[in-house]
């Protein structure tokens, strides 16, 4: 193949200004990194929670403890949380090496795979109850007063009473905010909590910063089930 343009060639070429675009003004759109939306699946119940969420336990609906607890966007059904959540940090992993030495040569295989963690940030909300939540399980994860550690340690046990949500959702949305793809990972905890700093000289909203470890993602285009 000659050495040719493909800009110039393909996505400039047939351009009659006045009566048509080239193709670099209308085949070149992406989804905005703006457009999405969270959402937690399974999310267990809470060792020590929130009076709304602990009615709503002892009623047997975890959808509507969630939602009476959080209130951050709304329920879609039982125990699917869709969070308006501001800022999400990359979402990947890596496969690691297996290094081969013979004599003088170095060759690579590929070995396991290892994800990263991911980062949320949510807005300090006045009129919600988000933040206690989400600290709420982080402290299912190690509680700092009482110095007990993983306390729902029954993973995939009766009754959610796992330390995991079961997977969480982050959709990419089209122009009209409809979805368009998605990402999910599975296997999901809190492994840190960041309040944001307290500064007179700014004006900015609090937030809460909270990564999480997952186990397995996945990446696909439409709905997500």
């Amino acid at each position: 193949m000659a050495n040719t343009s493909y800009i110039k060639n393909a996505y400039r070429s047939g351009f009659t200004p006045g009566k048509t675009l080239p193709k670099i003004s209308t085949s070149l759109d992406s989804v905005r990194s703006y457009q999405f939306e969270v959402r937690f699946h399974e999310i267990p119940p809470f060792a020590n929670s929130l009076g709304n969420l602990t009615q709503g336990l002892n009623a047997g609906t975890l959808g509507g403890a969630i939602q009476a607890a959080v209130g951050l966007a709304g329920l879609e059904q039982q125990n699917v949380l869709t969070t308006a959540a501001k800022q999400v940090s990359p979402i990947g992993g890596s496969v690691d090496d297996i290094v081969v030495d013979r004599l003088n040569d170095k060759v690579y295989y590929p070995g396991k795979y290892t994800p990263e963690n991911v980062t949320i940030t949510f807005d300090n909300q006045l009129l919600s109850t988000a933040t206690p939540t989400l600290y709420n399980w982080f402290k299912t994860i190690y509680d700092p007063i009482s110095g007990d550690a993983v306390k729902l340690a029954a993973p995939g046990g009766p009754g959610n009473r796992s330390f995991k949500c079961s997977k969480m959702t982050i959709m990419e949305l089209d122009n009209t905010n409809d979805p368009h793809a998605f990402i999910q990972v599975y296997g999901v905890y809190p492994t840190t909590v960041r309040f944001s700093e307290k500064n007179y000289s700014t004006n900015d909203f609090s937030t809460v910063e909270v990564t999480f470890r997952f186990d397995f993602m996945d990446y696909g285009k439409g709905i997500a089930n």
